[in-house]
């Protein structure tokens, strides 16, 4: 039986490191040639383009467009969606994503008269939000990475790469799923530049043929690679001319082996009949909620929290979107901020296009008018001292409201020692776990809540863990605790709000820093207290991209989204919380952490491990994360948010 091959070319000009008056060189160089392959080989490819890039094509190369149209129409090529831009859903608002596809498919329409069937994952950085976003757009599948997800399912079945599945959204709808393999469009990738011989590739190929028919994606990646590079790392292999041949010398054997057989992607789809496809998958989990393509510095934190400055434009992107959501905007005016949100600005981006992405940042940034609202200041209300309770002890400072207690302590810089609720004071929610609680070395240490570090490549960690002595004030019907701590870049100003009702404390920080270097930047550390919460019902929920929230069952399984891959990436998962709240407990109660995201656009992640009886278990944000995308800004300085504000909440999970 044949294996049946599949291509997917992935065009987009917007490519980080290349530079705009370069795009035409791209097109000459790169997509040219791919439409000739087509026609020498009769080979049906697929082609996935944002709507972005097709416009830019047009304007620079009418004929291009006129040759795909024709090649589509005689079924040589099939147009795979993307969106208007490539855009990374799982960090976007759901209205956002909404646009995106809604865009994409007008330019489709108005440029080539299709309107594609499938889509692909944008960087293939999936959640299950996603799912609605492309039903809702029509699309018929989705193509999506295989060796991710498949990584943390041991239920999987490795034949089921083979065959198309089913992506089961968050309320049981699902969607037709094409699988993308990164491991064989490398191979591809390699054999193409001359890496490894054609034998050795046709041997690598045939390791891959069962039974019967099977799927294989030859192919699903860059078109910008071959004949061309992008310029974004120095390993880049070196270029040599004729490698479009070199990949038309392939396709030529492959047609004349009766093992193989080349399909167009949704002819792909046509195998869901066979006994190992159809399966109803979930592609998320906790341990990788947000999956994404090739080896982990490929992670959501990419394009988060790491580049130029990712936390300061996403920022700024939440508050435009915020705007244009209430003032009921027009098309113009989502399709600028879809094409602000698009990935490439946010990794190997070129100084020149960085000072222009600024610019039309800025410009729609301007338009908002809570970005120029003045912060209204509120009096200070001494009276309200005397209905709080406070006790100074041993530098513990205890804090009674008329419902909760909050135990902070002065010579760990405000770190929050215990929470609880009044009704039972002595059952800690959050807070500190001293050292020894756990009797396991690598758990040898105090983990605190509250905290803020910052963990500097070759240099001591920064924290706010100084003593500090703290001043008080009643405002807007909160006490709030504060205290000015000095680091070494820069004075740190932290307040404890503390409201008179209500279940819950607020975490205010200030920074007087002039920049940050390379660095990861996290705090608002929750600590949860393992005789608080029942392990057999933990988890978290949060936004990623969809209207509703994901839910993520830890199930005693070891999680660690804050593990290193390699050296240069200090992350490795992580969850968009683009509703700005994050939930974390168990099936009895569980813990509200909200934040604006127009202010500061963090990411969340979570640790948990078992320990015996007990279990550690903790959620941590990060402002600032590190990998290849920003070791290139090494001397540039990040900027520094003026003020990150959380708000934790206990909840009631069961009425």
């Amino acid at each position: 039986m044949a294996l049946h091959l599949y291509t997917l070319f992935h065009l987009n000009l917007s490519f980080s490191s290349i530079e705009v008056e370069q795009r035409a060189e791209v097109i000459d160089r790169c997509y040219w040639p791919l439409l000739r392959l087509v026609q020498g080989t009769g080979v049906s490819v697929g082609i996935e383009v944002s709507g972005y890039t097709l416009e830019e094509i047009a304007r620079i190369d009418p004929s291009w467009i006129d040759e795909l149209r024709s090649l589509s129409q005689s079924g040589l090529i099939e147009l795979v969606g993307s969106g208007y831009v490539q855009m990374i859903g799982p960090l976007v608002p759901a209205p956002v994503n909404h646009w995106n596809q809604q865009l994409g498919l007008e330019v489709y329409q108005r440029v080539l008269g299709i309107r594609p069937a499938l889509v692909l994952v944008n960087e293939q950085a999936y959640s299950a939000s996603m799912v609605e976003h492309y039903l809702a757009a029509g699309y018929q599948g989705m193509i999506m990475e295989w060796e991710n997800p498949s990584l943390n399912r041991s239920d999987w079945n490795s034949v089921w790469r083979y065959f198309p599945q089913q992506a089961k959204g968050l309320h049981g709808e699902s969607i037709p799923l094409l699988w993308n393999m990164s491991m064989p469009f490398q191979q591809f990738q390699r054999y193409v530049h001359g890496e490894i011989a054609l034998d050795a590739y046709l041997t690598y190929l045939n390791r891959h043929q069962g039974e019967g028919e099977r799927l294989f994606p030859l192919y699903g990646n860059d078109a910008e690679i071959f004949d061309y590079r992008p310029g974004r790392y120095r390993s880049e292999t070196a270029r040599h001319d004729g490698e479009w041949q070199r990949m038309a010398l392939l396709f030529a054997v492959l047609q004349k082996d009766e093992r193989f057989r080349f399909v167009a992607p949704s002819q792909a789809l046509s195998l869901c009949d066979q006994p190992e496809a159809g399966n109803l998958l979930e592609l998320q989990t906790s341990r990788q909620p947000i999956p994404v393509k090739k080896q982990g510095k490929y992670n959501i934190n990419r394009w988060a929290v790491t580049g130029r400055d990712d936390l300061y434009i996403n920022s700024c992107c939440h508050k435009i979107a915020l705007h244009l959501n209430r003032s009921k905007a027009n098309s113009d005016q989502w399709r600028e901020l879809c094409y602000l949100w698009s990935s490439d600005f946010r990794t190997h981006i070129t100084e020149k296009r960085w000072s222009e992405y600024l610019h039309r940042l800025w410009c729609m940034l301007a338009e908002c008018p809570e970005y120029n609202e003045p912060e209204r200041s509120r009096q200070a209300d001494d009276a309200g001292f005397d209905k709080y309770k406070i006790i100074w002890r041993n530098r513990l400072l205890t804090i009674d409201t008329e419902s909760v207690r909050l135990v902070l302590n002065a010579d760990r810089g405000l770190a929050v020692e215990s929470f609880s609720l009044l009704a039972d004071p002595d059952l800690s929610l959050l807070g500190t776990l001293r050292h020894g609680y756990f009797d396991q070395i690598d758990l040898g240490a105090d983990f605190y809540s509250g905290h803020l570090v910052a963990e500097i490549p070759g240099d001591h960690k920064l924290t706010d863990l100084l003593p500090v002595d703290p001043t008080f004030e009643c405002q807007g019907g909160s006490l709030i605790i504060s205290a000015a701590i000095e680091t070494s870049l820069g004075v740190l100003k932290k307040s404890i709000l503390l409201p008179l009702r209500g279940e819950g404390f607020s975490l205010r920080y200030g920074f007087d820093w002039q920049e940050l270097p390379l660095a990861a930047l996290r705090l608002g550390h929750i600590t949860l207290n393992p005789e608080a919460f029942n392990a057999a019902g933990l988890y978290y929920a949060t936004h990623n991209g969809g209207q509703d929230k994901e839910t993520f069952l830890i199930d005693k399984t070891p999680v660690n989204h804050l593990s290193q891959s390699g050296f240069l990436v200090s992350s490795s998962h992580g969850v968009g919380i683009t509703g700005g709240e994050i939930e974390i407990g168990d099936d009895r109660r569980h813990l509200s952490i909200t934040f604006d995201p127009g202010s500061s656009a963090l990411t969340g992640h979570i640790q948990y491990q078992n320990v015996g009886e007990r279990y550690f278990y903790r959620l941590t944000l990060s402002a600032r994360e590190i990998d290849d995308t920003c070791s290139a800004c090494r001397k540039v300085s990040s900027s520094v948010p003026q003020q990150i504000h959380l708000m934790i909440k206990v909840l009631s999970t069961v009425a």
